[in-house]
């Protein structure tokens, strides 16, 4: 088995240390607690010996289980509380037993270092479905950008709280909202308000007491909104994590979006995931630079 060396030893204590998607096994490391993730309901005995001496725990999950469930342990030590990890030096809690997602979705690690390397300070930028915000603590603590960041759970808004503190940045300086990111949007371009980047990591698919959305059919119409608040010179970075859409029609879904905001693209470009992510072509990334 090859793993992936750490793709910035100084500062990134987290990455996709395999990637076998023919095989159907996948493992996150998380300063060496892994955590395996599988196709098949039964883990790969060949791993139960990486560890002590490749990995310190070993914790395991089939992806077909329900997101709510808890990774299973399977050697190693345990992991009984939270822990930090950092990517590109921004740091961030990790908590195994949250379910879904532990806190982080390693395949963003490019799109968040992108993001602190566009912002200047004083940017304001927004950031919808943030979940723990770790693109905003990028934003904030490598670009020194004024972060607001929308979610639905309250859970998660908390968790993005200490994030900005274990980064050393006071949450009070910050603008957390919670709700739907569509109706905020909706708000927003009433008010007048904008911002000049904002950032879209939808969900594949998620349901409200109004409408249903899913990426590969209403993505122009979430773009059309998020391009109605961003700022003459702004820019958008549009995300989705998806299979069933190809770039292209993701592309045409962007553009369309921002065509029906009545805003002109200056420059529009594709992002590539990072490089250990090989394989599989799921997560769609585009930058738009606006006029």
């Amino acid at each position: 088995m090859n793993l992936t060396p750490s793709p910035t030893l100084e500062n990134t204590t987290a990455w996709r240390i395999y990637n076998d998607a023919k095989a159907g096994i996948w493992i996150d490391n998380f300063d060496g607690r892994w955590l395996v993730q599988t196709r098949d309901e039964v883990f790969p005995s060949f791993l139960r010996s990486a560890a002590p001496e490749h990995a310190r725990s070993i914790y395991w999950k089939p992806r077909d289980r329900a997101a709510k469930t808890e990774p299973e342990f399977v050697a190693g030590e345990r992991v009984t509380e939270r822990f930090s990890v950092k990517e590109n030096d921004v740091a961030c809690w990790i908590d195994f037993s949250a379910g879904y997602s532990s806190g982080i979705f390693l395949d963003q690690r490019l799109n968040r270092a992108r993001v602190g390397e566009r912002c200047t300070v004083g940017d304001r930028v927004m950031n919808t479905f943030s979940y723990t915000s770790v693109f905003s603590v990028a934003a904030a603590k490598n670009g020194g950008a004024i972060t607001s960041s929308l979610d639905l759970s309250q859970k998660y808004l908390d968790w993005s709280r200490e994030n900005f503190e274990l980064n050393k940045i006071d949450p009070k300086t910050q603008f957390f909202c919670k709700g739907d990111t569509f109706e905020w949007l909706r708000t927003f371009a009433r008010q007048g308000r904008t911002f000049h980047g904002v950032i879209l990591d939808p969900p594949t698919f998620s349901r409200n007491k109004k409408n249903n959305f899913r990426t590969d059919r209403d993505y122009a119409d979430l773009a059309k909104l998020a391009a109605k608040v961003v700022e003459p010179g702004g820019w958008l970075l549009a995300c989705a994590n998806t299979f069933r859409m190809s770039y292209r029609d993701f592309r045409e879904q962007v553009e369309a979006g921002v065509k029906n905001a009545r805003r002109e693209i200056r420059e529009i470009g594709r992002l590539p995931m990072p490089p250990e992510f090989t394989g599989e072509d799921y997560l769609k990334s585009i930058w738009v630079d606006f006029q």
